[in-house]
């Protein structure tokens, strides 16, 4: 008879369990991990010892491993079952509406974010609490409005000038520490957290580890690369070598992030600081643009018209722009007379299409690393930028000019078919891409046509990762679970927004805006001026009904009055060094 311990090193099990079916059954389960136990332990007790000669230790044997063995594979089932899903938060900086291929882009090329949309809910009235980058992002935080937050401009803010006739209300510097971010949530349920990218919520002692990131990089708090998207970076915690890209290498953080945390749930709040300024595109995808550009025929339209302050005492109309901005007086790109700037109508950027397209590269890139781990099933991805497209020129600095040659560098995009761009209170500054991914929960490949906006996300990421929602936080949030699985109503009366400041980006009186249905109205502080607009006609915001449904402006207006009450938002004080005859010196 052949010794049974002969091969006890390739099969280490008691004699009497070598080769026995129920063993070789342990390991089948279900999609969530789950063992049909008793079947398995009823197995053991059926088995025929094929050695009866120590079929009393071998029964005792059989059946305290087995028991061992359950027990183990129980506690593993239910720890995967339990293990809450992964978060990504793709956050992009200064990216428009129509700047994504699946949004109607038809130059800059993103192939990879279109793939997610396909599979995801695609958001197409989705708005950003403002149309400058720190007061949405603290809205992302908090789940409160910049309003309630006192947090309403980027920071640190404009200063004031002459020609102003009001101040610009006071703000915080920082997010105020007493707020339970969205990271701090998560991380009291277990969830590692990482904050890669811009942060642009306050200087230290305020920054990302003070407010829920286990880890920050690189350590640079403001709201833009410090010397550019080219090596070397100069940014602390984040090494570089010849040739590497800003993009790429946060991307590279990101990835070694997820591999260190693939056995735990973890929130990676992937913060580009692209595609704000300055606009440097990586050289081969720049060289590719170039070539797609010069294929292209020239567009008969203008490349850029005139934008004017509406609440003028005597506003300039549409048909007045076009045909002022022929004239030699409004020649060139600067302040020009009457309050009026520049608005680019083409997206043929090249730099700008390269940074785009990096992008949506890193989008990729996360996405197979999540796949090679084998976590993509149980992982959530939100894509959403902070404000609209730059199709203004910074004036920040209202001595600017910028010379033709630097054209591209001034002017990243065109929000067509949208009115304005970043810095405006029209549809151009505020809506957003915005894409979620619930793998197994979300309708996959759906288009949701309800308004919603980025105080939203604080209760859905809570609700999507089962956890209890935080009413006293997230006050201005709505969760919008119903309709990323397939609902097409939400309950919520209005969407507003406060502005109690001069912009960087254009001429316009500082302002505040409401959303109710499909009517917006745009508030106006310097003269009181209202405009009112149905976006479902008209999208471009071009066709003022303020005259002619006056009862329904005035009840916006009123209902926007209450809420600044009800936030307490601050508001602005007369300029006592105003000067209307201030020349905006060049």
């Amino acid at each position: 008879m052949t010794d049974p311990d002969v091969n006890y090193k390739r099969n280490p099990y008691p004699r009497g369990l070598r080769n026995n079916k129920w063993l070789k059954g342990i390991g089948k389960a279900d999609s969530l991990g789950r063992v049909d136990f008793i079947t398995l332990l009823r197995d053991v007790n059926q088995t025929s010892d094929p050695y009866p000669e120590l079929s009393m230790f071998d029964s005792m044997c059989r059946r305290f491993i087995a028991i061992a063995i359950c027990l183990f594979a129980a506690t593993t089932s239910v720890a995967a079952a339990e293990k809450r899903p992964n978060v990504v938060f793709f956050l992009l900086d200064d990216l428009g509406w129509t700047d994504l291929g699946c949004y109607g882009s038809e130059f800059y090329e993103t192939p990879n974010i279109d793939q997610l949309a396909k599979e995801s809910v695609r958001f197409t009235q989705a708005y950003a609490t403002c149309h400058v980058c720190s007061p949405t992002r603290a809205s992302i935080m908090t789940g409160k409005y910049p309003a309630r937050l006192h947090l309403t401009d980027w920071l640190t803010g404009r200063r004031n000038y002459p020609f102003q006739q009001l101040l610009n209300a006071e703000i915080h510097q920082q997010l105020p520490l007493e707020e339970i971010t969205i990271a701090e949530a998560l991380k009291s349920h277990g969830y590692s957290t990482a904050h890669i990218g811009k942060w642009h919520l306050g200087e230290e002692p305020h920054g990302p580890t003070a407010q829920g990131f286990d880890i920050q990089i690189p350590k640079w708090n403001k709201g833009w690369p410090k010397v550019g998207y080219y090596a070397p970076f100069q940014l602390d915690g984040l090494k570089d070598g010849p040739g590497d890209y800003l993009t790429d290498r946060l991307t590279d953080e990101a990835l070694n992030f997820i591999e260190s945390n693939q056995e735990q749930p973890f929130f990676l709040y992937m913060s580009h600081y692209a595609v704000h300024d300055p606009i440097h595109g990586r050289p081969d995808l720049v060289e590719k643009y170039e070539q797609k550009l010069a294929r292209q025929k020239p567009k008969p339209d203008p490349a850029f018209i005139l934008e004017s302050n509406p609440d003028d005492l005597l506003p300039l109309s549409r048909q007045e722009l076009n045909e002022l901005g022929s004239t030699p007086e409004f020649a060139g790109f600067k302040i020009l007379p009457r309050r009026t700037v520049k608005i680019k109508q083409h997206q043929d950027n090249v730099h700008f299409a390269a940074m785009v397209e990096s992008v949506d590269q890193s989008l990729e890139r996360i996405r197979q690393k999540l796949e090679a781990l084998g976590i993509d099933d149980n992982t959530i991805i939100i894509l959403f930028s902070d404000n609209g497209g730059m199709s203004a020129g910074n004036f920040g600095n209202p001595n600017r000019v910028v010379s033709p040659a630097a054209l591209d560098k001034a002017f990243a995009t065109s929000n067509l078919p949208l009115r304005g761009a970043k810095g405006f209170l029209y549809e151009g500054g505020i809506r957003e891409p915005m894409i979620v991914h619930w793998p197994g929960r979300g309708k996959s490949g759906s288009v949701c046509r309800v308004p919603v906006v980025s105080t939203d996300f604080y209760p859905t990421i809570l609700e999507m990762v089962g956890v209890d929602v935080m009413p006293d936080q997230h006050k201005d949030g709505v969760s919008l679970t119903g309709l990323i699985q397939g609902d097409k109503h939400l309950s919520r009366d209005a969407i507003y927004w406060h502005f109690p400041h001069y912009s960087n980006h254009g001429m316009q009186s500082p302002g505040g805006a409401i959303r109710v249905g499909d009517y917006k109205l745009l508030d106006y502080f310097e003269n009181g001026s209202v405009q009112l607009f149905n976006l479902k006609k008209d999208i471009a915001e071009q066709k003022d009904l303020s005259e002619k449904h006056p009862q329904l402006a005035s009840q916006l207006k009123a209902k926007l009055d209450a809420w600044r009450v009800e936030v307490n938002a601050n508001m602005m004080k007369p300029n006592p060094q105003y000067d209307p005859n201030a020349p905006i010196k060049r």
